[in-house]
């Protein structure tokens, strides 16, 4: 997929600076709780966000991730490329508070859905936590048999695969684009699963 992005679209790298200009800012509703497992969805307009839509056709949504309890606080762990958490960094899998993963610079629209185990839904959040403490890099090759590294649904699925109730009828489409070529799942394949209810979008 770097490839892909190199050919087709530059990335919009982000720095220490954009995450601390990020205040007083959120698409998420104020009255809106989320909840350890909940799986949320939001539509990008940045150069990447386009790419990921252009292989969607037709999707609502350009990125995920999942919430966790970190310490008591819940925060969202997604793995994204192009928004470093400091100059110079890889990409890799990173932990957000909701209001910056939610923030107008990053998201135009936002849906969060709730898995319809809640012990399971803890157990994927659990997973998730422990992965983003091992600091995988990024998925450039979006290969989901190899989870050294990770791409935003991969990251999804593989949290809920460690659970007693693994998602269901999550699908992978044969993406061939210029430069790239892979079997790789989509946000809208994530949506796919009946195991996931929406409990709102905005």
């Amino acid at each position: 997929m770097r490839r892909l992005l190199v050919l087709i679209l530059p990335l919009c790298m982000l720095a220490c600076s954009d995450t601390d200009r990020m205040q007083g800012g959120t698409i998420l509703p104020d009255d809106f709780e989320l909840k350890a497992g909940d799986v949320v969805f939001r539509r990008g307009s940045g150069f990447t966000s386009q790419a990921v839509l252009l292989a969607e056709k037709g999707g609502a949504y350009s990125h995920t991730g999942i919430v966790v309890d970190s310490a008591g606080v819940l925060m969202i762990v997604h793995a994204v490329p192009g928004e470093p958490d400091c100059e110079g960094d890889e990409d890799r899998v990173k932990m957000e508070r909701p209001e910056v993963f939610f923030h107008p610079m990053r998201a135009q629209q936002g849906a969060v859905y709730r898995h319809v185990d809640s012990c399971a839904a803890q157990q994927a959040a659990i997973r998730a936590l422990q992965t983003y403490q091992r600091h995988p890099l990024f998925d450039h090759d979006y290969d989901d048999t190899d989870t050294t590294s990770l791409y935003c649904t991969e990251l999804v699925v593989h949290a809920y695969s460690q659970t007693t109730s693994p998602l269901k009828d999550v699908r992978h489409q044969h993406l061939h684009l210029v430069g790239f070529e892979a079997d790789c799942i989509l946000p809208s394949d994530v949506l796919g699963s009946k195991d996931l209810k929406q409990v709102t979008t905005f």
